[in-house]
């Protein structure tokens, strides 16, 4: 009775206040009462706390950018008759992943052959969806990628905001009640894939890669009004990154992928710091990640390549500060991982393999099989895959190859997993799940 009790919905202050006057009842009754009340009121206790440290996931590849979680407890196996909390439908077609603040989910979809751009928010408890917000209506969809959706890019989360990007279709900003703050058009042209990349918040701006099929840029807007703040135009093609911000005592860098090369901007003033050059790639996909002092870029199609390049160089870097580059089996859409010194990745035909970070040379290289979008992700002391396919491959970090698992949902999974309150959340084509020990 207690646990459902709306001390849960309550801001933390009128909790507390809560628990003082629950406290002061409990001890005017009599001892057998009291007993049954004070038990009574510890587990409420220890439910707010669990509650409390759960880590959020608020954006695309988590609270780090980079796809790892601190969670504990997580489960290493599950099936749809196994180790599920819940399942919810979600209407529509959309590629977002979850992302998670407190007890809410937000995903981004598209409904009415794509013409309605929708925000969705899921109850983590209960699994039901409390908001569904026409954020965008369309005349005309536009063309799309038969692998792709008009609602991919993922969510960021912010205290009471919900930051949304739909590509060239529109950037958004509404509350966690589903009220609509702001709206915007960026002027350029997805071309026939449809949006990829998703926006990053950097203190008061919401950032976003432009590279469209006729014009690149890279934008800041103000995050409570929705305006221009700064606007970079770059010279290449297509592609669909998302920016990856560098916090460092020597000055901060926002690093932005796009098709040929790769830029680091000043974040508050647009101000090109460093770039680096890789050919003929484009149609970039997968997030930047960083540590060592290297960030790790993988350049596209055409010459996918990944490059560890060294981020305290000014002006062209190609030939002074690219530390390493490896061609064999690079992924076009995954993103990498980082965890301590070793990198991992997968190819898009299901390849992974493990690098030293520092100095490129491989470890290990496995095939594990089935398509792969999903990035993968690092959490409770495991590595998780995710395949097209809705097969899940855990294996243990390492400088050998150990799977420790295969697991299987049903549907198409090309969204990234979630982790958030000792759960992981796995989006297919057409539901949302919770798993959980």
């Amino acid at each position: 009775m207690i646990a459902n009790s709306n001390l849960f919905s309550r801001p933390s202050k009128d909790r507390a206040w809560n628990i003082s006057r629950r406290v002061t009842q409990i001890m005017s009754t009599g001892p057998y009462i009291r007993a049954v009340k004070i038990r009574a009121l510890l587990t409420l206790l220890l439910l707010l706390s669990v509650s409390a440290m759960a880590e959020d996931w608020p954006e695309f590849r988590g609270p780090t950018e980079q796809g790892i979680s601190t969670e504990r407890g997580l489960p290493l196996t599950w099936s749809e008759s196994n180790n599920v909390k819940w399942k919810t439908a979600i209407p529509g077609r959309g590629w977002s992943s979850p992302a998670i603040l407190g007890d809410r989910i937000w995903l981004t979809t598209a409904t009415d052959g794509g013409k309605s751009l929708r925000a969705i928010c899921v109850d983590r408890n209960s699994g039901g969806i409390v908001r569904d917000v026409e954020v965008f209506k369309l005349k005309n969809a536009g063309p799309i990628n038969g692998k792709n959706s008009h609602a991919s890019p993922t969510p960021v989360l912010e205290g009471d905001r919900v930051y949304l990007h739909f590509g060239a279709r529109g950037t958004a900003c509404i509350t966690q009640s589903g009220d609509v703050v702001w709206k915007t058009r960026l002027d350029y042209d997805n071309g026939q894939h449809g949006p990829g990349g998703s926006p990053v918040l950097y203190d008061d701006l919401l950032i976003v890669s432009c590279d469209g099929q006729d014009i690149q840029f890279v934008v800041a807007l103000d995050k409570a009004t929705g305006k221009t703040r700064w606007r970079k135009l770059r010279t290449g093609f297509q592609a669909y990154t998302t920016p990856l911000v560098v916090r460092r005592p020597e000055g901060d860098q926002i690093i932005s992928p796009g098709a040929f090369r790769a830029i680091a901007y000043d974040p508050r003033t647009g101000k090109e710091l460093w770039e680096v050059r890789y050919g003929e790639g484009f149609s970039n996909v997968p997030r930047p990640v960083y540590g060592n002092g290297l960030v790790y870029i993988c350049t596209g199609f055409q010459e996918p390549s990944l490059m560890a390049v060294r981020i305290d160089g000014h002006g062209d870097v190609t030939r002074s500060h690219v530390a390493w580059d490896v061609k064999r089996g690079v992924p076009l859409t995954p993103s990498p991982l980082l965890v301590g010194d070793d990198l991992y990745f997968i190819s898009d035909n299901g390849i992974a393999a493990c690098l030293d970070s520092k100095t490129g040379k491989e470890y290990w290289h496995a095939r594990i099989g089935g398509g792969h979008s999903a990035s993968p992700i690092y959490a409770d002391g495991r590595i998780y895959f995710l395949s097209e396919e809705g097969e899940s491959v855990v294996i243990a970090p390492g400088k050998e190859f150990r799977a420790l698992a295969r697991n299987q949902v049903d549907g198409m999974t090309l969204a990234s997993m979630a982790v958030s309150g000792g759960s992981i959340f796995i989006r297919s084509q057409t539901h949302l799940y919770r798993l959980m020990q």
